[in-house]
């Protein structure tokens, strides 16, 4: 059964709010990845720990879970409203495969690739997110010679970054990433399905904690632990508790009342803070000629994605 709309929906399906919040949610995420290597650093946490990176993550997702569940019981005034059932089930599902999948590639990516080169890789999810579209929902957000342009530009920036690039990461770090995008792209349709059966708050809730539930119990079973080496170490897993929990919030709802290629395109701001970020905060060389040539080719793809003409239907 399908839930009526409310406010927030309504909100979040308006045009001009979609794309406020498409660009603060991707501001979110690109601040992300310099922030992770960040909380590697004062966590002490080098790249072949991986249990304690599993650890580092499901942590910090669990927080984000209990985050959003006390932003949607102040919104709502009572208890998040948490689904029975088979719709229970597909949000713990969905968490194992959005959130513990998706994030222990991502992690384990971020530990071998610099912040530029891999917020570049990460912006593929983009465009495979547009490609995705047109399989599946047809007319309603088919491709178009402009999309299709734009998704080949924005590969060509992939190549570009990654084409004689051997300080930027390692092969694995780079196929990760990638591995993650796919996952990320194919959970969005996922998610924009399951948000329609139950409450967005609570779907988010599940799903990052659940997800980083399992990340955790992995990391600790594979003898993974948490030993902050600094006091910014806890501010810094709480700054990515929320950037996560407020991330998935706008998105669940973006997705749930927009067609996926009006707010996946702005994916092009993740790469973007990433490498900004990266050279502030880490130190991260800022001008290369491959990373800005790659920037350039991702955001010309975003936007010709972004001017094509949408169907009637949407």
């Amino acid at each position: 059964m399908q839930t009526k709309p409310s406010r927030l929906d309504d909100f979040f399906g308006h045009p001009a709010a979609a794309v406020a919040m498409a660009i603060l949610c991707n501001v979110l995420w690109g601040a992300a990845f310099p922030f992770i290597k960040m909380g590697y650093r004062l966590f002490a946490i080098d790249a072949a720990d991986t249990p304690s990176i599993l650890c580092f993550a499901g942590v910090r997702f669990m927080l984000s879970a209990l985050l959003v569940w006390v932003c949607g019981a102040v919104l709502n005034r009572k208890p998040l409203p948490m689904p029975r059932g088979r719709v229970l089930a597909e949000c713990c599902a969905l968490g194992l495969w959005q959130t513990a999948a998706q994030y222990f590639f991502y992690y384990s990516a971020v530990a071998l690739l610099t912040g530029a080169l891999g917020g570049i890789l990460n912006s593929t999810q983009s465009f495979l997110g547009v490609i995705l579209a047109h399989f599946l929902y047809g007319k309603a957000d088919r491709m178009t010679p402009a999309k299709a342009l734009g998704c080949v530009l924005g590969f060509g920036g992939v190549l570009v970054v990654t084409l004689g690039n051997h300080g930027g990461g390692s092969g694995w770090g780079m196929a990760y990433m990638l591995i993650a995008s796919c996952i990320f792209t194919v959970a969005g349709p996922w998610n924009k399905a399951v948000t329609r059966k139950a409450d967005s708050f609570s779907v988010c809730c599940l799903n990052l904690g659940v997800g980083g539930l399992a990340l955790t119990v992995l990391g600790i079973a594979l003898g993974g632990s948490l030993h902050p080496q600094s006091a910014a170490g806890i501010p810094v897993l709480l700054f990515l508790a929320f950037i996560s929990g407020a991330g998935y919030v706008l998105w669940a709802l973006l997705m749930k009342n927009n067609p996926v290629s009006r707010i996946s395109v702005f994916g092009l701001i993740i790469p973007v803070m990433n490498v900004l970020l990266s050279a502030l905060l880490n130190g991260e060389p800022l001008f290369q000629w491959n990373y800005l040539a790659a920037l350039v080719l991702v955001c010309g793809g975003i936007f010709l994605v972004n001017r094509a003409p949408r169907s009637r239907t949407e």
